[in-house]
C-alpha cells in the first residue's frame, strides 16, 4: 500500500512551542524565575513529548512503506493514544500490546477506548511476558501474536534513538533561555534528548514519576545509541514520584488544581503536577540558588 511521504504536511506541527513566564511567590521569594515551555501547544492530538519522540519514527514508517505500526503500553499510556491518533491522521493502521491479559475481557477505560476509536487493534498480553518484551524470542512471540509481524515497530514510551533525536530538536529551542530545564521522566527518552540539545552552561533536571530509581542506567544506554556516548549535563531527582506511576494522592491533586486557579492553565496530573510540585520543593530547600531561570516542559494536557 503506498503511504504519503509527507508526515509533517499531515499532522501539521507547530513547533517552536512557545515559551510563558510565571509568576509564582514559591518561585519568586527565592529570586527563582520560572518559565513553562508550552509543548503541550505543539500538536493537538501528539501533544509534546509525543510528538517529538513519534514523528522521527512515523517519518521512518512511511519512509520504509510499512503497513502498519505496532507498539506497547499499560492501560492508561498517553503512548498508546498518541500513537492512535497518528495512525489515524495518517491512514496508518495501529495495533497496541497493553500490559495485562485480566483486561482483556473487562470495559475499556477512558484511555483505551480512545485508542480503539481511533482504530487501534488492541492486543492484551500477560505482564509477565509484557516485563520480557525486550526479549528477542518472547518479542517475536508477542508481535506474532498481535499479527504484527513485519509491522514497524516503536518501543514503550517512544523512546529509541530517532526520539531523541526529535527530543533534542526542543533542547536546542530552549538554548539560552533558561539555566535548568526540567522534564517529568516515564522512559526517559525526553530527557535523554533534551539534555543533548541543550546549550553549554545549561543542565537538564528529569523528574521520574515511577518508583524504582532504574531511570539513570536507561538515559546512560539510550543516549550512547542515539549519539554514540552519554551527552550534555542531566541528572534525576527521585523523591517526587508519589507512590508510583498514576498515583495521585490528595496534597498532589489540590496543588494541581491550585496551581490551575492561580495561573488560569491546565495541569496534567501523571506527569506535569509532580514535575512542578518537585520544582516548588526544590527551590523552598535552596536547590536552585538566586538568580536561577528554571524551564518546566509541559508535556501535555489533561
Amino acid at each position: 500500500m503506498n503511504r504519503p511521504a509527507n508526515v509533517d504536511g499531515l499532522l501539521e506541527p507547530r513547533p517552536p512551542s512557545p515559551l510563558q513566564e510565571v509568576r509564582d511567590d514559591r518561585f519568586e521569594r527565592y529570586g527563582v524565575r520560572l518559565l513553562l515551555k508550552r509543548d503541550d501547544l505543539v500538536h493537538p492530538e501528539l501533544p509534546g513529548n509525543k510528538w517529538r519522540k513519534l514523528a522521527p519514527n512515523l517519518r521512518a514508517a512511511v519512509a520504509g512503506g510499512y503497513g502498519c505500526l505496532v507498539t506497547f503500553g499499560g492501560a492508561y499510556s498517553n503512548h498508546l493514544r498518541a500513537t492512535a491518533a497518528a495512525g489515524r491522521l495518517l491512514g496508518l493502521p495501529t495495533v497496541g500490546i497493553v500490559r495485562g491479559d485480566e483486561l482483556a475481557g473487562r470495559p475499556l477505560n477512558e484511555s483505551l477506548a480512545r485508542c480503539a476509536a481511533d482504530g487501534m487493534r488492541l492486543h492484551f498480553v500477560s505482564r509477565a511476558d509484557y516485563r520480557r518484551k525486550a526479549e528477542p524470542g518472547t518479542r517475536a512471540r508477542l508481535l506474532a501474536g498481535a499479527g504484527g509481524e513485519g509491522a514497524y515497530v516503536v518501543p514503550e514510551g517512544g523512546s529509541n534513538a530517532l526520539a531523541l533525536r526529535g527530543c533534542a530538536e526542543l533542547g536546542r529551542e530552549l538554548r539560552g533561555a533558561a539555566d535548568v530545564v526540567a522534564v517529568a521522566c516515564g522512559t526517559g527518552g525526553t530527557l535523554a534528548g533534551l539534555a543533548a540539545g541543550l546549550g553549554p552552561g545549561q543542565r537538564a533536571l528529569g523528574v521520574p514519576v515511577l518508583a524504582g530509581g532504574f531511570l539513570g542506567p536507561e538515559i546512560r544506554s539510550l543516549q550512547t545509541l542515539a549519539f554514540g556516548a552519554p551527552a550534555g549535563d542531566w541528572s534525576l531527582a527521585e523523591d517526587f514520584h508519589h507512590g508510583g506511576y498514576a498515583r495521585v494522592p490528595a496534597p498532589l491533586e489540590a496543588f494541581a488544581a491550585e496551581f490551575e486557579a492561580r495561573h488560569g492553565l491546565p495541569v496534567e496530573r501523571i506527569y506535569v503536577a509532580k514535575l512542578l510540585w518537585a520544582l516548588a520543593e526544590l527551590t523552598a530547600t535552596g536547590t536552585f540558588p538566586p538568580g536561577t531561570t528554571l524551564a518546566a516542559i509541559v508535556t501535555g494536557r489533561p
